[in-house]
């Protein structure tokens, strides 16, 4: 399995199944808060605001690029999974009709979502950008890196000189007390990995780009209870593997039996996690 924009792609034409729509809906209501620390981490160091120019790639459900605009930059955010920009649509552009053809927004400095590739995004800016950033961590599935890439050079060319790219990773296993967890998929589909250190170092190597500067974060994943950390859980994609090899019911078994060590008292969950990014930029 390669990288987060090829593991969620459905082509334009597809209908969301129903599966679909309620793993999109657990993404956006459960699991992607868990990297505001990290969001917010990268936005203050770049000082993001009214003069930022910003290009999401595998944007999701769009917390991070709310999060952007509060802050005053002009955003736009690109992703394969249907379901999921459609999530988007509803928090950044609540009064556009649905639909393709209302996506990028026409007014300006609107929100602009694009269901598709970096390349899509060409079309709905005149003016460069100056910020892009990957915000869905490498690190939990072999091949993150050469998925991701392309995804990466696609993107470069709209930027302007000088322009700061942010990737982000996973940090070191012993740091993160989620990857107990990740290593169910290793056992039943062997799709996920350890994260090597340098994987946002090469991925950025690969693009030409030129680092400067990285950070790590304290991202803790902590749930109201067991139902909603599994179910966070399988919304990454992270599983997706294991599901296809054994069935949805057994991951979602071994899951929560690994989630065991950190269930509190109280019946919530709690894991702490480092995860770690790099500021790269363009030539």
């Amino acid at each position: 399995m390669s990288s987060t924009l090829v593991r969620n792609h459905r082509s334009a034409a597809a209908t969301p199944t129903e599966e679909a729509v309620a793993r999109a809906r657990d993404w956006a209501e459960i699991q992607e808060r868990m990297l505001v620390p990290l969001y917010d981490a990268v936005y203050k160091r770049l000082d993001a605001g009214s003069a930022t120019r910003l290009l999401g790639i595998g944007c999701g459900s769009g917390l991070a690029l709310l999060m952007a605009a509060a802050r005053g930059a002009s955003v736009t955010g690109v992703d394969t999974h249907a379901e999921r920009i459609a999530l988007a649509r509803e928090r950044l552009l609540p009064d556009s009709p649905d639909g393709p053809d209302a996506a990028p927004g026409a007014r300006r400095g609107r929100p602009r979502l694009v269901h598709g590739s970096p390349a899509d995004a060409s079309a709905v800016t005149a003016a460069p950008y100056n910020l892009l950033t990957a915000f869905e961590p490498l690190g939990g599935v072999t091949g993150d890196p050469d998925g991701l890439t392309p995804a990466v050079e696609d993107a470069v060319p709209l930027l302007e000189r000088g322009s700061a790219v942010v990737l982000t990773g996973w940090g070191p296993p012993e740091r993160c007390a989620a990857s107990a967890v990740l290593r169910v998929a290793t056992r039943l589909a062997d799709a996920v990995r350890q994260p090597r250190r340098d994987d946002l170092e090469e991925v950025a190597a690969r693009a030409g780009l030129k680092l400067d500067g990285s950070g790590r974060v304290a991202c803790p994943f902590g749930y109201a209870d067991m139902r909603s950390a599994v179910r966070g859980l399988l919304s990454t994609g992270l599983f997706d593997a294991a599901i296809r090899a054994t069935d949805r019911d057994q991951v979602k078994k071994e899951v929560a039996e690994a989630l065991h060590p950190h269930l509190r008292r109280d019946g919530t969950v709690w894991m702490p996690n480092i995860f770690r990014y790099v500021v790269a930029r363009t030539a």
